[in-house]
C-alpha cells in the first residue's frame, strides 16, 4: 500500500468518525470515540511497525475499521515472542492449560455481544445467525479445554515388546506453529484452528482472515485478560501472503497450519516450509464449522516420544523389579 492510500484511508477514517456522532443527554452532538484495532504480541498491541493500515469493510462495502498492516518483521517478532513462551507453556500441567483455556471462554461469553456485532458486520449475517456462531466458537473453546488432560490417553500408551522393558509412547507438542486463520469464518473457524494448536501445548502466531481481521484482533483483547501467559498466541492482521512467506521460510516455525490459503499460496508455502521440515497441515474443505471436528488438528501438532525402561529380572515369583 502506497502512503498516499495509508494517507487517504487515515482521512475517510477521520471524516467517518465525524460524520458517526451522538446526541448526548443534554441533546447535544459529541464525537464518537471509534475502536483503534492494534496487533497482540507477546502480551502487548503493537501497532504495526511499518506504520501502515489498511481499511477494514463489511459485506456490503461500507468502511469499519482501520487494520495494523503488518511487515516481515511483525511476523518475525511474533516468533520471537512465540518461542519464548513455548517452554512455561507446553511446560505447564494439562489441567492447568485446561483451566486457562477455560477461563478464555469464560471471557468470551462475557464479550458476546461485542463478537456478535463484529461477527455479522464481517460475514454478512443476521444478528441471530452471527450470535450463534459466537456461541458455537464459545462452546468450541470449552470442548478442547477439556481435552488437555485427556489426548495423551487417547494417542499414548503402552507398547507390547519382545524383552524385559517397559516400552511408552507420549506425545509432546511440536512447538511454534503459524496458523493461517480460515478467510471466510472470521471467528468460529479462527477458534477451530487456533484452540487445538495451544490445547496441546504449543504456542502460536496466528494470521487474522485478511478480509474480516476484527474478530481475532479483538480475540487478542480477551487473551491478554485471561490467563493466557503472554506469546502463547500472537495476532497478526494484513495481506495474507505478505505475512505468511517469512513464517514458512522461518527456521524457528516448527509447524504450519495452511487453513486460510489457497491451492496456489499453499503449494508455495508448503515448498518454503521444506527447507526446516516443518509439519505442514494443508488446507482442509470444511463446509461447516459449527460440525464437531474430531482430534485431527491436535494430533497434526504433536509429536510422539518413547520411552524404554527395563522391567528387572524375572523370578518364578513373578517381576523382582
Amino acid at each position: 500500500m502506497s502512503e498516499k492510500t495509508d494517507k487517504n484511508a487515515k482521512t475517510g477514517a477521520a471524516g467517518k468518525a465525524a460524520d458517526a456522532g451522538t446526541a448526548d443527554g443534554a441533546g447535544q452532538r459529541r464525537l464518537s470515540v471509534l475502536k483503534t484495532y492494534k496487533l497482540y504480541v507477546g502480551g502487548k498491541f503493537p501497532r504495526s511497525e511499518s506504520g501502515r493500515v489498511y481499511e477494514v469493510t463489511d459485506s456490503k462495502g461500507h468502511w469499519l475499521a482501520n487494520a495494523p498492516l503488518s511487515s516481515r518483521k511483525d511476523a518475525r517478532d511474533a516468533v520471537v515472542a512465540a518461542r519464548k513462551a513455548f517452554g512455561g507453556w507446553s511446560g505447564a500441567t494439562a489441567y492447568n492449560r485446561g483451566q486457562v483455556l477455560y477461563r478464555v471462554a469464560e471471557m468470551l461469553e462475557g464479550r458476546r455481544e461485542q463478537f456478535a456485532a463484529e461477527v455479522a458486520d464481517a460475514e454478512g449475517l443476521s444478528r441471530e445467525e452471527a450470535a450463534a456462531q459466537v456461541d458455537a466458537a464459545v462452546d468450541r473453546w470449552v470442548w478442547y479445554a477439556g481435552w488437555t488432560d485427556k489426548i495423551a490417553q487417547i494417542v499414548g500408551g503402552g507398547n507390547p515388546v519382545a524383552g524385559p522393558f517397559f516400552n511408552l509412547s507420549s506425545p509432546e507438542p511440536t512447538g511454534v506453529v503459524a496458523v493461517l486463520a480460515p478467510r471466510e469464518s472470521s471467528f468460529l473457524g479462527l477458534v477451530s484452528v487456533l484452540a487445538p494448536v495451544i490445547a496441546t501445548g504449543n504456542t502460536a502466531v496466528v494470521i487474522a482472515s485478511e478480509k474480516a481481521p476484527l474478530p481475532a484482533l479483538s480475540l487478542g483483547e480477551v487473551l491478554a485478560t485471561s490467563d493466557v501467559p503472554g506469546g502463547v498466541v500472537n495476532v497478526l492482521s494484513g495481506r495474507t501472503a505478505e505475512i505468511a512467506a517469512p513464517l514458512a521460510a522461518h527456521q524457528d516455525v516448527n509447524a504450519i497450519d495452511l487453513a486460510g490459503a489457497d491451492e496456489a499460496l499453499a503449494k508455495e508455502l508448503e515448498i518454503a516450509a521444506a527447507d526446516n521440515l516443518k509439519r505442514v497441515l494443508r488446507p482442509q474443505p470444511v463446509d461447516d464449522w459449527a460440525v464437531t471436528p474430531g482430534t485431527d488438528r491436535m494430533t497434526a501438532f504433536l509429536e510422539t516420544k518413547t520411552v524404554w525402561h527395563p522391567t528387572g529380572s524375572l523370578g518364578a515369583s513373578g517381576s523382582a523389579y
